[in-house]
């Protein structure tokens, strides 16, 4: 709306995981070379209408088929990999749908989510496609907060 460009918006979020500090220690510091506010990148990075998941995977999709397939023969075999991960976490009591998880490492309950990701390699290349937390369907292993949302949004709609 202040009529700032999407791609300086984008290119710094993206730029922003290779420099040391967050945005907020970046602006503490005196070295944030954005050009917009903190209150336009945290508004941005919070929009509920946002598809993200569909974003992360058409721009995985460019690079794949863009820029990697050119650089692996054409007889290694690609694949997708899913991977289901244990994601513990504490201070669960204040964290929206925290569950008991089982591990199948230790076998035992865990308080925190399930990490589910995506990625595709040609076996000596790893790219991550996607990943969600995943909590619990059954009511009872949920420990942490639940609050209404807004069923229009993508965030409901993924819930």
């Amino acid at each position: 709306s202040k009529g700032i460009p999407l791609w300086s918006v984008l290119s710094y979020i993206f730029s922003n995981v290779f420099r040391d500090r967050s945005m907020y220690m970046q602006q503490k510091s005196g070295k944030c070379t954005a050009g917009f506010s903190k209150n336009t990148y945290y508004r941005f990075m919070q929009n509920q209408h946002i598809n993200w998941l569909h974003f992360t995977i058409l721009l995985v999709e460019r690079i794949v088929n863009g820029h990697l397939k050119d650089l692996t023969s054409d007889q290694r075999a690609d694949c997708f990999v899913f991977d289901d991960s244990l994601y513990s976490t504490t201070g669960y009591k204040k964290t929206e749908l925290a569950a008991k998880v089982f591990d199948h490492v230790s076998m035992t309950y865990k308080k925190g989510f399930r990490m589910m990701t995506m990625g595709w390699t040609d076996g000596s290349s790893f790219v991550p496609i996607a990943s969600s937390l995943l909590s619990s369907k059954n009511d009872q292993n949920v420990i942490g907060t639940t609050k209404k949302i807004d069923k229009r949004t993508i965030a409901a709609k993924r819930r």
